[in-house]
């Protein structure tokens, strides 16, 4: 089982499901600016590399390193009745210097 390129060794149209939003708050921002990475909200079963080949493919960037947390849900009130917020996964995608991925949409 060889791979000719480390690309092909995921299914694409899986790797168009890994990255499920892009997180926008002020510490992923902060994060932004001093260290050059985006984050992303990711399936619960992504791995670093689906995660970085997916970035990749998606942002036509190079990444130099992909850091991964799972945040556990609060647990909320609704009036009498407990819920819970769902767990998510984030990745702190590291872009190699002078890349750069625009997630505003505004013309640069």
């Amino acid at each position: 089982m060889s791979a000719v390129n480390s690309k092909s060794k995921f299914n694409e149209g899986r790797l168009m499901q890994v990255l499920v939003a892009p997180l926008v708050s002020e510490k992923a921002t902060m994060i932004a600016e001093k260290s050059n990475a985006v984050t992303f909200k990711v399936l619960q079963d992504a791995t670093k590399p689906e995660i970085k080949a997916a970035v990749e493919l998606m942002f036509k960037v190079d990444v130099q390193a992909v850091a991964v947390l799972n945040q556990k849900g609060k647990t909320k009130r609704f009036g009498k009745s407990i819920g819970r917020r769902d767990h998510i996964r984030k990745a702190y995608v590291t872009l190699k210097p002078g890349q750069e991925i625009n997630l505003g949409g505004e013309a640069a």
